[in-house]
């Protein structure tokens, strides 16, 4: 398996361990554009130094792993797609991607990266990280997860609905339990407070394969019988749960404890220069908060109440 959550999917146990629809009228999108647009307004030298202010040709350039789903992949059937779609549409520009799997060297090959020959950067927003993420300046946060547990109904786990439900299980019948788990994932702690690690099937952050993705947790291994329950971060639990043929699964999201903290805000991700083009990604999450509700909602993200959006650090 690949890459534990490094941006919404795989930087979330980094930090833990660390630290759409296209529905407007042609008058309220050039309304909204035009203010949004304001953001805009300072010269490229104070944005990027002497590359060209992101936006300046009316164009969103998103940085996004071409084979990640429930996030993104080249079809744009992803949900990080959609709102990306739907940004661009509102400020009427043109949409345009820059695909890396998202391992080790993915903000380096692409937010930081520039066309070969020019001064401009391959693209300007990565369109998931958790809340904290240093490499890249933070918007506001646009959901809140958790991971989450899965396992299969009718196999003798349906009234577990806890970590304490897993606990409280019969001796026997526990310890004939097989775990699924992305290594330096925040339920590792768990696993190991509870003498549970001998019983772990483990998953590696990163393969270098770029064909696998995280969901195979769910949609193969689990659905086969491999492992009895998986632990995921819940976007990729929720979705391979809703979507997997052949078994009745159900993800069940984990409840932050002291000292273990399951739950995380998702933001975006500029350059740190770009500080109008922040505003700008700010505005647009902060104006369609319900729109990007109902998109994370179809793809069974579990969600949480976000805090109040803070204002962005000069």
């Amino acid at each position: 398996m690949r890459r534990r959550p490094f941006l919404a999917t795989r930087l979330a146990p980094r930090v833990a361990t660390q630290v759409a629809t296209r529905v407007v009228t042609q008058l309220a999108r050039a309304g909204l554009a035009a203010s949004l647009l304001g953001c805009l307004a300072a010269p490229a030298a104070a944005q990027s130094g002497a590359a060209e202010a992101p936006g300046a040709d009316k164009v969103l350039r998103v940085c996004q792993d071409p084979n990640n789903l429930p996030l993104s992949n080249r079809a744009g059937e992803g949900f990080e797609n959609k709102i990306a779609a739907l940004f661009a549409q509102q400020l009427g520009w043109k949409l345009e991607h820059t695909w890396y799997p998202q391992r080790m060297g993915f903000i380096r090959n692409t937010l930081r990266a520039k066309e070969e020959h020019s001064e401009r950067f391959k693209c300007d927003l990565v369109t998931g990280v958790a809340k904290g993420f240093e490499l890249a300046a933070n918007t506001h946060s646009y959901y809140r997860s958790s991971y989450a547990m899965a396992y299969v109904k009718d196999h003798g786990l349906d009234k577990v609905r806890t970590l304490d439900d897993l606990l409280a299980l019969d001796p026997s019948q526990r310890k004939k339990l097989r775990f699924g788990a992305f290594a330096g994932s925040p339920v590792t702690e768990w696993l190991l407070q509870n003498g549970l690690m001998e019983q772990v099937n483990w998953y590696q952050s990163q393969t270098g394969d770029a064909e696998q993705y995280p969901g195979e947790i769910v949609e193969k291994d689990l659905a086969s019988g491999k492992i009895d329950v998986a632990f995921a971060w819940g976007p990729i639990a929720g979705y391979f749960a809703k979507r997997t043929r052949g078994a009745s699964i159900v993800a069940i999201p984990l409840q932050s404890r002291p000292g273990m903290k399951f739950d995380f805000e998702i933001a975006m991700g500029v350059r740190h220069a770009d500080k109008d083009f922040r505003q700008l990604i700010d505005r647009l999450i902060d104006t369609n908060q319900g729109k990007i509700q109902a998109i994370l909602e179809q793809y069974g993200v579990p969600l949480s109440a976000l805090p109040p959006p803070q204002s962005s650090p000069p």
